[in-house]
């Protein structure tokens, strides 16, 4: 925005310059007779702002060109004037009025103000859609930037109007529908009206749809003798049947490229040629895998990481200077800097380089904020209200590593967690990482026992294939015990109990977006060696696969399963290392508070389960969709089997297993809100146990798995 404003502020000053007239009466005003600059120019001995709430005065000093040259004229004067105005347009203030203020100083040396009266900022009171008959008008307001003011809009400032937007939402919503089927369709106009008497604008978007199409027959055809083709056929996203998309077209692209380049044909081409079946709606589409010319990438030139380092930037690239040009390979690379998150746009050119086969590369970045503070809450009947507060940096110190702080406070206890990765360890394609926490326990009427455990891990995570990734990681921990009331079965007061660890995990992540997943699959199994003064196998393993109802408006489906087994080398499982179960497998039913328990009441823990659900997520109709609000309805059933080791004496309490099914079904609001999405479920338990605990509310953190 500020770089916006300097381009419009030299603009304005050009402009002021050519005329040779002062500006009065409009933006400049204030600027008596008696302190109009005499034949060149009077030095400055300070710049002050008045009256600005919405930009401190280091942002306005930034804006101001007489800040920099140290030196007052009345031309100049006039296009910082422009540039504060611009700015604060940019930022919702519509009426906005700057003046400028001259006052005498020793030497001769005048001090500069701008005071500046700032008014109500504007809104955007409506975004109305003509012509979307195939997808409803939330969805495509969660598309665009542009957004309507709301309950928060005093607090996240995300309603003010701006020109630039506009045009950008223009592409979005095209992109939205070249990724749905439509690829003729096009913004013909956007329009912003400003009502005076409200103080806000009204936008409004026409679109032609045009025809939906799907893919027809896919094929590949390939000119390079040696190249297998049939290779290359699992890189293909354009599925025979399923809906156009010009993101899946432009990808299959690049994965083919990159699949040749790795059978060793660096110069490799691949372009689509498609054919158009106006009578079926179809597009057929081969793949033409042909030899390119043998050009070079001379010089790679990176501009606007302020913050970024350049090889943080270059390794994602997959090429370096030297190495072949490949114009699909550029376009993955380009593609893979976007998904690093630290940059609002990136921008690729060509030029010719030195000699005719040579090639320099520029690529622009507009850095975005990396670092983030969240805040959690929660509610258990048994615990009150949870929290947690996190502050996460993903490009620390511009290098590109992740950094994560976070404290938890529950009405029984609170912890400390810290975690840092290195996306790259000594350059490699592995990543590496720490994890370190603190966490206490209080003793309490509900909590046998309290506990304070320090412990951390180590991991590595490297690429299987281009959706598989595995992590190995290995761990200790120590953990001590407190029961002064004696009541626990399991620890007496002053226990110690240690643990190392070592496992792997295995990812798969097929979902067509990483946030807001509409369609694919995201799976992971681990399993894990724990040891010391345990000696067990713990395997886990969960699913969850996505499928859009009507995804035109915004109703989607989706199905989980979740499984895991304890295997005790030494015979029986050790309740504090058991599944002790909560809302994640079962909603409506309490954390910890179901399963097989002794006759004190103490819960033992299981050392099997097997659950799934099944959701339905949409729109709430009632809200607008800039609100973030949705709702879902929803089905869990789970078995869980396998008692824990009992302590010798005592017996289980048979109110606690005579059903091993547990089922509950329910609906629930979610909130998109800037701390993350979060939940509230209300359920009603189907099945379970006598001595479950139930409960009908849960505020929690939505996770994909």
């Amino acid at each position: 925005m500020i770089k916006a404003t300097k381009l419009m502020r030299g603009v304005f000053l050009a402009l002021a310059m050519m005329s040779g007239a002062a500006i009065s009466g409009g933006s400049l005003v204030g600027i008596q007779p008696a302190q109009a600059q005499q034949a060149g120019e009077t030095l400055i001995s300070s710049v002050l702002f008045e009256g600005n709430s919405g930009f401190s005065d280091s942002q306005l000093l930034a804006m101001v060109d007489v800040a920099e040259r140290g030196t007052v004229s009345q031309s100049r004067l006039a296009a910082d004037v422009e540039s504060i105005r611009l700015a604060y347009e940019s930022k919702g203030y519509a009426n906005v009025q700057v003046s400028v203020r001259q006052e005498p100083t020793v030497n001769g040396r005048v001090r500069v103000v701008f005071v500046i009266q700032e008014n109500e900022r504007t809104g955007i009171a409506a975004i109305n859609f003509t012509g979307n008959n195939s997808i409803d008008a939330g969805t495509l307001k969660s598309v665009i930037q542009t957004r309507e003011t709301h309950l928060l809009s005093w607090l996240f400032r995300d309603d003010a109007y701006d020109p630039t937007k506009l045009t950008i939402d223009q592409e979005l919503i095209r992109l939205y529908y070249a990724n749905r089927g439509y690829p003729d369709a096009v913004v013909t106009s956007a329009v912003a009206e400003y009502d005076a008497s409200r103080n806000a604008y009204f936008i409004n978007y026409t679109i032609s749809e045009g025809e939906r199409y799907q893919f027809g027959n896919i094929g590949i055809e390939t000119s390079i003798s040696g190249l297998n083709a049939d290779a290359l056929t699992g890189s293909i996203r354009t599925r025979s049947g399923s809906r156009y998309s010009f993101t899946d077209l432009q990808r299959t692209q690049e994965d083919l490229a990159f699949e040749a380049t790795a059978q060793g044909y660096a110069f490799a081409d691949v372009r689509p040629r498609i054919d158009r079946d106006i009578a079926n709606n179809t597009f057929n589409v081969t793949y033409l895998v042909d030899e390119g010319p043998r050009l070079y990438v001379e010089r790679i030139n990176i501009t606007g990481n302020d913050k970024t380092r350049d090889y943080v930037i270059r390794r994602e690239l997959g090429f370096a200077e030297g190495d072949p040009f490949n114009r699909s390979m550029v376009q993955r690379g380009k593609t893979a800097v976007e998904e690093l998150g630290f940059f609002q746009t990136v921008n690729v050119s060509m030029e010719p380089g030195s000699a005719p086969d040579r090639v320099i590369i520029n690529l622009s970045v507009v850095e975005g904020p990396t670092g983030d503070y969240g805040a959690s809450v929660g509610f258990s009947s048994t615990e009150g209200l949870l929290g947690e507060v996190s502050l996460t940096e993903r490009n620390f110190l511009g290098r590109g590593q992740y950094l994560r702080a976070a404290v938890g406070i529950t009405g029984s206890g609170r912890s400390f967690d810290f975690s840092f990765t290195e996306p790259r360890f000594m350059g490699l394609k592995i990543s590496s990482g720490i994890d370190v926490y603190h966490r206490i326990q209080d003793e309490t009427d509900s909590n046998y026992y309290g506990s304070t455990a320090t412990g951390g891990q180590v991991r590595f995570g490297l690429p299987v294939t281009r959706d598989l990734t595995a992590t190995l990681f290995t761990g200790v921990e120590v953990k001590n015990f407190v029961d002064e009331n004696d009541n626990s079965s399991f620890v007496e007061d002053g226990d110690t109990r240690n643990k190392a660890w070592v496992g792997y995990t295995l990812s798969f992540n097929g979902l067509n977006d990483p946030k807001q997943p509409t369609e694919g699959l995201i799976a992971s199994f681990t399993q894990q060696y724990i040891g010391l003064d345990y000696n067990l196998i713990k395997t886990e393993a969960r699913a969850r696969y996505y499928i859009p109802l009507m995804e035109d408006h915004g109703i989607i489906g989706s199905i989980k399963g979740q499984a895991g087994m304890i295997n005790g080398l030494d015979g029986g499982v050790s309740s504090l290392e058991a599944f002790h179960h909560g809302p994640s497998l079962v909603r409506g039913l309490e954390a910890r508070q179901f399963g097989p328990r002794l006759d004190t009441g103490e819960m033992l823990g299981t050392t099997v389960y097997v659950g799934g659900s099944a959701e339905v997520e949409f729109p709430l109709p009632v809200f607008p969709e800039t609100y973030g609000l949705s709702g879902a309805v929803w089905a869990d059933a789970a078995w869980i089997d396998g008692t824990a080791e009992v302590p010798g004496g005592t017996s289980i309490d048979g109110g606690s297993i005579d059903q091993k099914l547990k089922s509950s079904v329910g609906a629930s609001v979610i909130w998109d809100s800037p701390f993350g999405p979060l939940r509230g479920d209300f359920a009603y338990v189907i099945s379970k146990a006598t001595e479950d605990r139930s409960q009908i509310f849960q505020l929690t953190i939505q996770n994909l798995l």
